[in-house]
């Protein structure tokens, strides 16, 4: 059991955990979820439901069964989510095997250094009364091979950050596609699939 001591310790430390507080940082992070997409997992058009039903018939094949056609459905949605995720894993590996990097690359010098000049702009706030110098672009391209296979290899490499983040998004439309086909399998062998 914590002690007093330690439970005002810890309400002191939530209140300071409280967030973003900036109006810039609460916007880039009410953001987070919108890089890609990949994390919604709706049908957003008619043209993909009708997709998802179509698969959903492939599925469930002539079952009559409610269950069974939710399950199917279930698959073929998260089918579709695993192929769009593969789409936007090949656009992240063409895109950095054309420019050379996933966005522009400036020369901060460190992290911390970088922060500070995000911060800043941010907020709008100039040191010394002078606008904050942009750092030097430093072309991402001069440092990729020019021929083949070693730019694709590289390519990949300086993708790969992005790449083990896309990863996630694929193993949980896998999880949800093999769970909804396990539970069809289970209802068909138990006897209850054609009803």
């Amino acid at each position: 059991m914590a002690s007093q001591k330690q439970i005002e310790a810890n309400r002191r430390n939530a209140r300071n955990s409280t967030g973003p507080r900036s109006r810039a940082a609460k916007k880039r992070s009410g953001q987070n979820a919108y890089k890609h997409g990949l994390a919604s997992g709706f049908v957003s058009h008619a043209t993909m439901a009708k997709r998802r039903d179509q698969l959903a018939r492939q599925i469930a094949g002539d079952s009559k069964n409610g269950i069974v056609l939710e399950h199917a459905r279930a698959a073929a949605q998260a089918e579709l989510d695993l192929a769009r995720v593969r789409r936007v894993r090949v656009a992240v590996i063409h895109g950095v095997h054309a420019r050379g990097a996933l966005g522009p690359a400036y020369d901060m010098g460190s992290v911390i250094k970088a922060y500070l000049y995000l911060e800043l702009v941010s907020e709008g706030k100039t040191p010394r009364g002078r606008p904050p110098a942009i750092p030097e672009l430093i072309d991402p391209l001069a440092t990729m091979p020019t021929q083949e296979p070693e730019r694709t290899a590289e390519a990949i490499r300086r993708a790969l950050p992005e790449l083990i983040k896309l990863n996630r998004y694929e193993l949980r439309a896998v999880s949800r596609r093999d769970r909804a086909i396990r539970e069809i399998v289970k209802i068909r062998s138990s006897g209850d699939g054609d009803s």
